[in-house]
């Protein structure tokens, strides 16, 4: 199974989502993120230091969603409908596979907020929405095999 995680700039929330998803080691799960929108940055200092304080080592430089990550997933998660909204819009192809991380663990229409720019608090608040999702996703994994 490889699962993709996107957001905005690919330097807080899905790199987060793929490290919480990553420190789990789950066999035979790939994981990867990138961003909509993304250059060529390293994590944001704050989502960093909470997976530091979470025991969770991570080297991460953002990148942007190319056409081959699409190709390569099993499964695009999105932190956003609007993200999702703009990967249909480009590749429609995807739809079936395409879905916001909140709707494909809950059905839940709503999206992760974005800590970016926020205080270290908010960004362990993050953390935290993530980790919840996170678990509920490697439960959902695990059922389907």
């Amino acid at each position: 199974m490889k699962i993709v995680f996107v957001c905005t700039g690919n330097t807080c929330r899905s790199p987060m989502a793929e490290a919480i998803l990553a420190s789990k080691k789950l066999k035979g799960i790939e994981v990867r993120s990138a961003g909509v929108f993304a250059g060529s940055a390293p994590i944001s200092v704050n989502a960093g230091a909470v997976l530091e304080n979470q025991g969770i080592e991570f080297d991460h430089t953002s990148r942007p969603l190319m056409t081959e990550d699409l190709e390569w997933a099993d499964i695009i998660l999105t932190m956003t409908l609007s993200h999702k909204q703009l990967i249909l819009q480009q590749h429609p192809g995807a739809s079936d596979r395409l879905f916001t991380l909140k709707e494909y663990v809950s059905g839940a229409a709503e999206d992760v907020s974005d800590p970016y720019g926020g205080s270290y608090s908010i960004y362990e608040k993050t953390y935290e929405e993530l980790r919840g999702l996170i678990d509920r996703l490697e439960q959902k994994l695990l059922m389907a095999k």
